[in-house]
């Protein structure tokens, strides 16, 4: 379907904006340092069924978050609503980093949750929002969801990195987008990619 605002990529109950499909994009992690977990105006988005398993798995990542971290657990909980409305993680007292960051020795940040979730411990990896992004889901009524490109200017090297070596958003994704929507979802995906880029 189109709009004057672009392509939008209707799959099921699922609309994709052009540019999850036409824009490049590959994480430079040496480069930023997690900065998205630390810079922000508020935390990750939630899903009200990642809350219980953001509780019963806090015993396996608690000790790797700083002291800040586990204090903004004890007094908010393991979330809070942002200004929006929106349910997100707890961030740090005083700061725009998220509770659940751990920091390494160089100063490097990265995600407590997951780091234990790799090494075998826990059985809930990180919120798909932070494994999805720079993608933002959206809840558009009627069980409908809208697949956007979230910008913003601490991923650009990351733009960059992905135009230089040709991986687009929708491909440096396919892990998360395949455990959040399905593999046909990501199949059809990418064959709707396929014929817009050709025709672009």
């Amino acid at each position: 379907m189109r709009k004057d605002f672009g392509t939008i990529v209707e799959i099921g109950d699922i609309l994709v904006s052009e540019d999850v499909i036409m824009e490049f994009f590959a994480c430079d992690y040496p480069v930023c340092k997690g900065k998205c977990c630390i810079v922000g105006d508020s935390g990750a988005p939630l899903k009200e069924e990642e809350l219980e398993p953001l509780e019963v798995n806090y015993p396996h990542y608690n000790a790797l978050m700083r002291p800040e971290g586990r204090a903004a657990v004890a007094a908010k909980g393991f979330f809070e609503i942002d200004r929006e409305g929106d349910i997100v993680t707890p961030l740090v007292a005083g700061s725009e980093e998220c509770a659940f960051c751990h920091f390494t020795p160089d100063g490097s940040c990265l995600c407590a949750i997951e780091r234990q979730f790799e090494k075998g411990f826990g059985s809930f990896r990180k919120p798909i929002s932070c494994s999805l992004y720079p993608i933002r889901v959206v809840a558009l009524g009627g069980g409908r969801l809208g697949l956007n490109l979230h910008r913003w200017d601490i991923c650009r090297e990351a733009y960059e990195k992905g135009r230089r070596e040709g991986i687009r958003v929708y491909q440096f994704l396919r892990a998360p987008l395949t455990d959040a929507f399905g593999q046909e979802f990501y199949s059809a995906l990418s064959e709707a990619a396929r014929m817009l880029i050709a025709a672009s």
